[in-house]
């Protein structure tokens, strides 16, 4: 048995630390096989951790100071913020929440600060900074499409461009969009729900319907995007994977005069026809090393919806290489035994 100890400060929370019915303590003793307790010692406060396998008692401790830099840094310690120090600790990376929610991209309608969650978030947003065109290619909850509304809105009130566009194929109509009803607004309307979702977030219903009104905000499906020259303007493509490879060379050179491209999708989550090429793929190889481009990846630890999301993403993962393994080991030539010259 190895154990070690982490002597807290005077007045520091513990409770904080553990969690609402020790909580965030039961997800890291269960994470690295440890026992994690907290005794009053000559020393003062005593978080100690203690465990078969000396490794995991170190990286259980690594992570619970980890966890005490983020509460004095102000970070509210979910249970997603939990796991992704644990999965961050495993993998060796940066785990420091506080240096993340430091910086803030921009405010809701309610003054809440949008901040990115994870480092593969962060680093996703410095791209956007940085370049005119970003990929953001990822499993479902990375944030990928709310982020890149957050920049949008952000851009759009400091008058660094003058509309947003956004943007999406609308594959199940097959980009007719002749089946649905009404004016070409309701029309596209359950297509681009979640882009509609992240604005009414940031802007407030009131102050999106006035910027629509004036033309600071457009919304239309890709099909339309055919034939124009789009300045001054930050351009967001959601569900990229859907876009056909013609449809994404014409989408991508639409670029104009001071705009900026965020181009958002999940290749796992292609719905087009069945040996269809998806845009989103070509695209990402074809420009791979060109500078001003950005291709940016997520991975499961990025996710910030429920927990038990980022557990079906690798599930249904481990499903798909389990699959094409079978596929292989049947198209695998079968190698006959030459007949023996006395047979």
């Amino acid at each position: 048995m190895t154990d070690c100890r982490i002597v807290l400060e005077p007045g520091e929370d513990v409770s904080k630390l553990f969690g609402s019915m020790d909580k965030n303590i039961k997800e890291m003793e269960s994470a690295f096989g440890v026992q994690i307790v907290n005794r009053r010692t000559d020393e003062g406060n005593t978080v100690i951790v203690s465990g078969e396998d000396a490794d995991n008692v170190l990286l259980a401790k690594e992570s619970i100071e980890h966890l005490r830099i983020s509460i004095r840094n102000g970070v509210e310690l979910s249970d997603q913020a939990v796991a992704y120090v644990i999965d961050s600790v495993r993998s060796g990376e940066d785990a420091d929440l506080g240096s993340i929610e430091s910086d803030s991209v921009t405010l809701t309608v309610k003054g809440k600060p949008i901040k990115a969650k994870t480092a593969g978030q962060q680093k996703y947003v410095n791209a956007i900074r940085k370049n005119t065109i970003v990929f953001g290619i990822g499993p479902a909850g990375t944030g990928k499409t709310y982020l890149a509304v957050a920049m949008a809105v952000k851009a759009l009130r400091e008058h660094q461009v003058n509309r947003i566009i956004l943007t999406r194929p609308a594959i199940e109509a097959g980009e007719k969009l002749g089946f649905l009803p009404g004016d070409l607004q309701s029309k596209i309307d359950p297509y681009l729900r979640p882009l509609y979702d992240a604005l009414y977030d940031m802007m407030g219903v009131e102050s999106y319907q006035k910027q629509m009104e004036k033309g600071n905000i457009e919304i239309a499906p890709l099909a339309y995007m055919r034939g124009r020259t789009l300045d001054d303007s930050f351009i967001i493509l959601d569900e990229a994977q859907n876009a056909t490879p013609e449809q994404m060379k014409m989408f991508l050179t639409r670029l104009g005069v001071n705009s900026k491209m965020v181009i958002t999708g999940d290749l796992t989550q292609t719905d087009l026809p069945y040996g269809q090429k998806s845009g989103l793929l070509v695209a990402t190889q074809i420009l791979a090393n060109i500078d001003d481009i950005a291709i940016h990846t997520f991975t499961e630890r990025d996710v910030v919806r429920h927990s038990l999301v980022q557990k079906i993403i690798l599930a249904y993962e481990k499903a798909q290489r389990e699959s094409a393994a079978k596929a292989a080991a049947k198209k695998a030539p079968q190698i006959r035994r030459a007949p023996r010259r006395n047979e």
